[in-house]
This record gives structure tokens, C-alpha cells and sequence, in this order.
């Protein structure tokens, strides 16, 4: 069971405990390894004093959130020290005290502690909610929401990346208190959301809206489960729909993200023709116009965030089986973005009536063998590839400005049917021969 176990964690313990303190590998590191899992990070805990833990280390860093809790880094490896103190309220006995101190963790699935000496202590039957896959939140964490409200959305997390169940008190509690996930900073938020959404189990997500936790972080997304999509094409409605794309999607942030916002713009173009069928007439423009008020709220990279909504603009774009067709396309995207275009378009059409998806996908691999030939043979289909540029059309006497672009963009057109026509020489000819009609 701890035979995964980082050795210099190990010796840390041990060198603490050296001093005459208690020290105890503790928390999601004890789980991680009870479930034959290497730990994500190491946690210690001990009864010594933040002093002494910058002293035994050589190189510490002061968390400046937690004023207890010290970062060392030891060989390579990182761990994190928290510091309790050896009294707690007038209790001496070290049980009650590991026991008080073990109520401030989040869940009883993290109230585990190991040292070589004690072995595995479990106060809180953390090992039958580990094999049961139960998420419970500590019995004295009445006042969670309140305090540390991101605790909902570290149990949806679990959920998504262990494969457990919310227990019923703590699915309630969260329903409950809701509200208080406003409190927390949205960078937070959405470093919870990346790793729901990159987990092997992104679906998870719908129990954001289940729990009465998405209105309050992403409301433009929570309406559209109230949406729904009268027409042969769809059988979920739009929450459904988007929820389904995401699970459809490899694991890619932008695929992820991009997945996730691409029909946020539809409760607000929805229409109802003659015949009862609900049509979202432009939901791709208001989808981007959402997204990037969105991204912008969590803070995301300007780089993910531009691939993101380049992708949401046109993952409802038809585009043509042809070289051409393929290579325009290619100008909005770039290549790499235009790959992962095509599977955000599959799984988009995934999450619909999959009656007609056999057609969709036959015209999706159409253009895709036609990307990947662009590609493997390197045809040129952005005016950075062609063999004249700019300067080389000024020293041709063409003027900066539109006549330049204008001309370009002519060549680049005839490229586009034809790569083998992108050469210095013939380039020239036909930029002056350009030149002379517009006279």
C-alpha cells in the first residue's frame, strides 16, 4: 500500500520526529496511496512550530494564505508542512488533538494519517467511505459553505476524477448553501472547473447544474438546461446537448472549453417557426459573445482563450470538401486549431440524434483527408506562405496599403486552386499584370 511512497517524504517525517515532535504524512497523500495511486502532492503534518520547520529545511517557502503551512522542497521533491499546535482548547491527550486537528480537513476521505511508527490512522472511517467511493464533508464542517465554499466544488471534482458518489447529507448541504460559491475568487472556480472538465469523466458536470451550484458560476449555461431543441436533429435539450459534446471530446482544454460554450448563445436566439420546430438562428455569434465575457471572468490565458473562441465561432460552419474550401478555412483557424475544429464538430454531432450522424461524420473525414494532404504536402494557404511578400511587391513600385494587400490576396486566391503556382516568377508576372488593370 505505501510502497509508492516518496522516500524523501519519508525522511522528513523521520527527521521531525527526530526533534521529539509528531509528524504524519497526512490527508489526499494517505488516500492517494491506501488506493494504489501515486500521490499528486505530499502533505505533512506536525505539532512543531514554523520556526523549527525553516530551520530543519534548507530550502522553505512561507505560504502566505495559510500562515502555518510552510512549502519545502527537499532533492526534487515538494511537500507541504502544516504546523498544529500539541494543545487545542485544553486538550492534552494526542488522539483528541490529531482528532480536532483532523476536523478542519474537507472531507473524511482526506482525514487519513501514516507514519512508519504508527502506521495508518483513521479516526473517521475514512477507509470504508474510500471503499464504498463516498464523498462525505467532515461532520463539524457545519459551517463549510461559508468558510471555505470551494469545498462544493472540490466534492463535484472527486466525483469527476475518482469516480465516487456525493453521500446524501453533504449532496444536501450543497444544495443547500449554494449561493456561498460566489464568495470564492474566480480564479479558484476555474481551476476547479479545469480539472472537472479534464478528468476522464467531464459529465460530471451536468451535477453542477443538478446541485444548484452552475447558476452561480456560469448562469449563461445553466439556463440552457431549460432549453429545449424541438427538431429531428437534436434529442437532448441544449444543456444535455453541450454536456454530451464534452464527454464526446479527447482531453484537450481548448477541445474541453470550446465544447462547453459552444451553444451558451442559444436561449437567446430561440425562435418557434409555423410548425413548432425550435430554430437558434445566429447562436454562434452570441455563443463567442458570451464566451469571451466568460473566459475573461476566469482569467484565462489570452492564447486558450483566442483558440477557444475561434473555435466556438465556427464549429457550426459547413466546410467544403474541396482543397480550396479546406485551405479558406484553414486562413481563420490556423492548422493546428483546424484539427482540433474537426473533432469538436464530431462530437458535437455526437451529442445529437445519432440517426443522422453517419452522414455528418462520412462529410467530416471528407475534409479531413483533404487537411491532412494540405498539410502532408505543405500547401501554402496564408499570404505568409506565399514566395513574394509585401516589401518585394514595394520594390515593384506597388503602393503600401490596399493596393499591396488587395494584390496579395489576388494571389493568394489563385495559390489556393492551384499550389504549384507559388513561385517567385510567376507570382511576379501576375502582380504586375494586376497592377496594369487596376490603372
Amino acid at each position: 500500500m505505501f510502497e509508492q511512497l516518496n522516500s524523501n517524504v519519508v525522511q522528513a517525517v523521520s527527521r521531525i520526529k527526530s526533534l521529539g515532535y509528531s509528524a504524519y504524512i497526512a490527508g489526499a497523500t494517505v488516500r492517494d496511496l491506501v488506493m494504489n495511486e501515486t500521490p499528486a502532492a505530499y502533505v505533512i503534518i506536525t505539532d512543531a512550530e514554523p520556526a523549527r520547520i525553516k530551520v530543519l529545511f534548507k530550502r522553505t517557502i512561507e505560504n502566505r494564505d495559510r500562515k502555518k503551512a510552510i512549502t519545502v522542497i527537499e532533492n526534487k521533491t515538494v511537500f507541504d508542512v502544516y504546523c498544529y499546535e500539541n494543545k487545542t482548547n485544553g486538550i492534552e491527550n494526542s488522539d483528541d488533538i490529531l482528532k480536532k486537528v483532523l476536523t478542519n480537513f474537507d472531507f473524511t476521505m482526506n482525514a487519513l494519517l501514516y507514519n512508519k511508527e504508527d502506521g495508518l490512522i483513521d479516526y473517521f472511517d475514512a477507509l470504508s467511505d474510500i471503499k464504498n467511493k463516498t464523498i462525505k464533508l467532515m461532520e463539524s464542517s457545519q459551517l463549510f459553505a461559508a468558510q471555505k465554499p470551494v469545498r462544493m466544488l472540490k466534492a463535484v471534482r472527486y466525483c469527476a476524477q475518482l469516480g465516487f458518489s456525493l453521500d446524501e447529507r453533504t449532496e444536501n448541504d450543497i444544495k443547500r448553501y449554494a449561493v456561498f460559491i460566489k464568495r470564492t475568487p474566480s480564479e479558484r472556480i476555474r481551476e476547479e472547473l479545469d480539472k472537472i472538465l479534464m478528468s476522464d469523466n467531464p459529465g460530471v458536470f451536468m451535477d453542477l447544474n443538478r446541485l444548484g451550484l452552475l447558476k452561480h458560476i456560469i448562469p449563461e449555461l445553466d439556463v440552457c438546461f431549460d432549453v429545449p431543441q424541438k427538431n429531428k436533429y437534436h434529442i437532448y435539450n441544449v444543456g444535455e446537448h453541450i454536456i454530451c459534446a464534452v464527454m464526446n471530446t479527447p482531453n484537450d482544454p481548448a477541445l474541453r472549453w470550446a465544447a462547453l460554450l459552444h451553444d451558451i448563445g442559444k436561449p437567446l436566439c430561440r425562435s418557434e417557426d409555423s410548425s413548432g420546430i425550435i430554430h437558434f438562428y445566429g447562436h454562434h455569434r452570441e455563443s463567442v459573445r458570451l464566451a469571451a465575457d466568460i473566459l475573461r471572468q476566469f482569467k484565462t490565458e489570452p492564447e486558450l482563450a483566442k483558440e477557444i473562441l475561434i473555435l466556438v465561432e465556427n464549429h457550426d460552419v459547413r466546410i467544403e470538401a474541396t482543397p480550396q474550401g479546406v485551405k479558406k478555412m484553414m486562413m481563420r483557424t490556423g492548422a493546428d486549431t483546424f484539427a482540433k475544429l474537426l473533432l469538436l464538430q464530431e462530437a458535437d454531432n455526437k451529442a445529437k440524434n445519432m440517426k443522422y450522424f453517419p452522414d455528418k461524420m462520412n462529410k467530416i473525414n471528407d475534409v479531413r483527408r483533404i487537411y491532412q494532404k494540405v498539410v502532408a504536402e505543405r500547401h501554402p494557404y496564408r499570404i505568409s506562405d506565399l514566395a513574394l511578400n509585401g516589401r518585394d511587391l514595394n520594390k515593384l513600385g506597388f503602393r503600401p496599403g490596399h493596393e499591396i494587400w488587395d494584390t496579395l490576396q489576388m494571389l493568394l486566391n489563385e495559390v489556393l486552386l492551384d499550389p504549384s503556382l507559388n513561385t517567385r516568377e510567376y507570382l511576379i508576372v501576375r502582380a504586375k499584370q494586376y497592377k496594369r488593370k487596376r490603372v
